[in-house]
C-alpha cells in the first residue's frame, strides 16, 4: 500500500500558497546550500583574511536593510506580493553573477554592488515570503508544513555542501555562482502560479519606527532581536571558523558539513508532528533554548574536524528544537494579526535585522582582543534569549482572526 505523506502526516489538504513557497524557496536553498557556506569562505580569502572585512561587508548589507525596509512594505503597496517574488529571483541571480567577475582588482566596485543588489533582493522578498507563509499555513498543520520545509532544507545541505567543496576543488567558485544563477532562476516558476495576497503596509516611515519604539517593552521584540544576534555567528563567522581548523581544505569542509546534517533529518519531521499535537510550543522552545546555547558553549572549546562533527551534530539537533517551535509561534503571531500581518512582519524584520547589526559591532569588538571561537559565548547568550518569544506579546493591531480563500487551499 502506498505510503503518503499527505494523508498520513498532514491534517487535510495543504495550499496552493503553501506548495509554491515550498518549491520555490527549496530550490533557491539549492543555491544557499552551494555559497551559504562557502560565501563568507570566499569574501575571507578575497580579504586575505581579515574577518573584520567581511563582517563589514555583511553589517552593510544589514544596516541598508534596517533603513529601507518600511520603504519597501510601501512599494509592495503598489507592486504586489505575487510580483515581488517572482522579481526576486531576478535580484538574487543578478547578485551571484556579479560574484563571478569580482577579483582582487574589481572588488573596490564590484562588492559594494553586490550590497546594493542584495538590498533589492530582500526587499523583495522576505516580507512577501513570510507574510504569505502565514496566510497560507494553517493552525493545525503549521507546526508540521515547518518541519516538512527544514527536513527538507536539512536534506539538501545534507548533499549540497560536500559537491559545492568538490566543484571548488576541481573548478573554481565560478562554477558555483553560475549554478546558484541557474537555481535562482529556475526557482521563479514556483511563483507563477502563487496566489496574489492583498494586504496593504498602512503606516509611514516615521510612524514604523514609533510603532517599533513604543514596543519595546515587549519581550517577544527582544526576543526576535536575540534571534538576529545569534544568526550573525551561525552563517558568518562558524563557516570561516570551520575553514580555519581544517587548514582551507574545501572538500573537507563540505564533508564535515554533510555528516553533521545527515544526523538531524529524522529528528525534524518527528519533532513538526509532536509541537502540532503533543507538546506545547513554548516548552519546546525553552528547553531547546538552553540546550542550544550550551553547544555554543562547546562550540568554543573546538579544535580538531571530529571535535566539529560531534559539536555540530548536538548543535544540529539542539537547533530543531529550537528553530521548529520559534518559527511555528512566529508564524502563528503573524496570523493571528489579520490585516496587520505586513505591519507584524516589518516590525520583526526591524528586530531581527537590529539583532544583526549589534552582534556584528559586538563580534568585531571581540575581535579585536580575543580569537575567533570566543564569539560563539556572545551567540550562546543571545540563544537563551529565544525563550522571550513564549510571551507572545507583540501586538500591533486589532487582530482579525482570518484564514486564506478557501479557493486557494487546493491539494499538490
Amino acid at each position: 500500500m502506498r505510503f503518503s505523506l499527505k494523508k498520513h502526516y498532514f491534517e487535510g489538504p495543504l495550499s496552493r500558497g503553501f506548495t509554491s513557497l515550498y518549491i520555490g524557496r527549496s530550490i533557491t536553498t539549492v543555491a544557499g546550500g552551494l555559497l551559504g557556506l562557502f560565501l563568507p569562505v570566499f569574501l575571507y580569502n578575497l580579504f586575505h583574511g581579515n574577518i573584520a572585512l567581511v563582517l563589514l561587508y555583511y553589517s552593510a548589507s544589514h544596516f541598508l536593510y534596517l533603513i529601507f525596509v518600511v520603504f519597501g512594505a510601501q512599494f509592495l503597496n503598489r507592486f504586489g506580493f505575487r510580483n515581488a517574488l517572482r522579481a526576486s529571483v531576478l535580484a538574487g541571480a543578478l547578485h551571484f553573477g556579479i560574484f563571478i567577475f569580482v577579483t582582487e582588482k574589481t572588488a573596490w566596485f564590484l562588492i559594494p554592488f553586490t550590497v546594493f543588489i542584495l538590498l533589492i533582493y530582500r526587499l523583495l522578498y522576505w516580507i512577501p515570503y513570510h507574510v504569505d507563509f502565514a496566510k497560507f499555513t494553517s493552525t493545525q498543520n503549521r507546526g508540521r508544513e515547518l518541519s516538512l520545509m527544514e527536513a527538507t532544507f536539512l536534506i539538501i545541505s545534507t548533499l549540497v555542501p560536500v559537491i559545492a567543496g568538490f566543484i571548488i576543488v576541481r573548478y573554481d567558485f565560478s562554477v558555483l555562482f553560475f549554478l546558484a544563477i541557474v537555481l535562482y532562476l529556475v526557482s521563479g516558476f514556483a511563483y507563477i502560479t502563487i496566489p496574489e495576497t492583498n494586504e496593504r503596509f498602512s503606516w509611514g516611515y516615521f510612524e514604523t519606527w514609533k510603532k517599533f519604539f513604543s514596543h519595546l517593552h515587549s519581550r517577544t521584540l527582544f526576543g526576535y532581536i536575540a534571534d538576529g544576534a545569534e544568526s550573525v555567528v551561525g552563517l558568518i563567522i562558524w563557516p570561516v571558523f570551520i575553514f580555519q581548523i581544517l587548514e582551507g581544505n574545501y572538500l573537507s569542509v563540505g564533508i564535515i558539513s554533510t555528516l553533521i546534517t545527515a544526523v538531524a533529518i529524522v529528528v525534524q519531521l518527528s519533532l513538526g508532528r509532536i509541537i502540532d499535537t503533543t507538546l506545547k510550543k513554548e516548552t519546546v522552545m525553552w528547553w531547546g533554548s538552553v540546550f542550544y546555547s550550551l553547544g555554543w558553549v562547546a562550540k568554543t572549546f573546538i579544535a580538531t574536524a571530529f571535535g566539529i562533527f560531534v559539536a555540530g551534530a548536538y548543535h544540529s539537533i539542539m537547533h530543531i528544537f529550537t528553530r521548529t517551535p520559534l518559527d511555528t509561534l512566529t508564524y502563528e503571531m503573524a496570523a493571528d494579526e489579520g490585516h496587520y500581518v505586513d505591519e507584524f512582519t516589518v516590525l520583526k524584520e526591524i528586530a531581527i535585522t537590529l539583532g544583526k547589526l549589534l552582534m556584528f559591532a559586538a563580534a568585531g569588538v571581540t575581535l579585536m582582543f580575543v580569537s575567533i571561537q570566543w564569539t560563539f559565548l556572545l551567540s550562546a547568550l543571545a540563544a537563551l534569549a529565544f525563550t522571550l518569544l513564549g510571551a507572545r506579546d507583540l501586538h500591533v493591531g486589532k487582530p482579525r482572526l482570518e484564514s486564506v480563500d478557501s479557493s486557494s487551499r487546493t491539494p499538490f
